[in-house]
């Protein structure tokens, strides 16, 4: 790697980004023009001491392998789950990591000697995914997971709302006679079409609980029709409600599920034909339309949190070469 790579005149050095998971971190490397030049995968610790040295073993291991010196290195940006305060670089209650409150920027800083910020998970993917599309205007992000959670930007910024929860459809009722949901609520969008509600309704061993769910459907197993149908219900309202809130202009589809590919597109599209079939004003909107999956695999988040890790001031989106 050339000294005029790692940083170009104008003094912007490389970027990496880490995507920080239960059970793994992603991590890439992003040059001044935008361009992702190198990846990598590391297991999560569990607990505040782990995490953070999880987050610099990732970061070194990256440097390492691009053939890097942490010095090329101008920002740090993490996408973790849980509450996060932006401002402060804090993480609360991140409960898949064993992280009850973490002051993650500033542990993290004084490992590494260079500037790290903290976002939450789904609004960092977000980011990523807008700049991946190369979306300009308003778009939205659902992330069908373990649970359900969507991110918000517009013109190129996170939109967070009055208190950081714009886009928290996952936990919106749909149904208020449905399903038990974590949060305590019944029938949440998160019960029809959360994966790890679709698990504990399926209720049979399987290490891809999901993608049995859909076989077993292709075959006309009654209960994994049943559940087919309750996910694509789920996701279709999920979108009908971000354009009917937020009207943004594109949705696009990210998490573990999007691993399903077409046989979730077409499913969710067809959900979203048949809502519009009693409706003039919702097949008005064309909501078909305005969806498209990520690729699985999609760096979307690690590539959003680099973004996020930037501190850009006018425009948090850049050209992705």
């Amino acid at each position: 790697m050339s000294d005029a790579r790692a940083a170009d005149p104008a003094g912007r050095r490389i970027r990496v980004g880490l995507d920080v998971g239960g059970t793994k971190i992603d991590a890439v490397a992003v040059d001044p023009s935008g361009e992702i030049i190198g990846r990598l995968r590391r297991v999560t610790g569990w607990g505040d001491d782990a995490v953070v040295e999880s987050i610099v073993t990732a970061v070194s291991g990256l440097a390492d392998e691009v053939g890097l010196s942490l010095s090329d290195i101008g920002s740090v940006g993490i996408g973790i789950p849980g509450l996060v305060d932006a401002d402060a670089g804090r993480v609360d209650h991140a409960v898949n990591l064993g992280v009850e409150s973490l002051d993650l920027a500033d542990r993290a800083e004084q490992a590494l000697g260079m500037p790290f910020r903290v976002e939450n998970d789904v609004k960092a993917a977000a980011l990523g995914a807008a700049a991946l599309s190369g979306v300009t205007g308003s778009m939205a992000y659902l992330n069908l997971g373990t649970g359900v959670a969507a991110g918000i930007v517009i013109d190129g910024r996170i939109w967070r709302g009055a208190r950081g929860t714009a886009g928290e459809v996952g936990h919106l009722s749909v149904d208020p006679k449905g399903r038990l949901c974590g949060c305590g609520q019944h029938g949440c969008v998160e019960t029809f079409c959360g994966g790890g509600a679709l698990a504990k309704a399926w209720g049979r061993p399987g290490a891809l609980p999901i993608r049995d769910i859909f076989d077993a459907a292709d075959a006309g197993d009654p209960l994994a029709l049943a559940l087919r149908e309750d996910l694509f219900h789920g996701a279709a309202a999920a979108v009908r409600v971000l354009v009917l809130s937020a009207d943004v202009e594109t949705v696009v589809i990210g998490g573990g599920l999007t691993a399903l590919g077409d046989r979730l597109e077409a499913g969710v599209r067809a959900a979203l034909h048949a809502g519009a079939d009693a409706s003039p004003f919702m097949r008005s909107l064309r909501l078909d339309e305005r969806i498209e999956l990520l690729p699985a695999g999609s760096p979307a988040a690690a590539f959003g949190a680099a973004l996020v890790g930037a501190s850009i001031t006018e425009k948090e989106i850049v050209p992705h070469g």
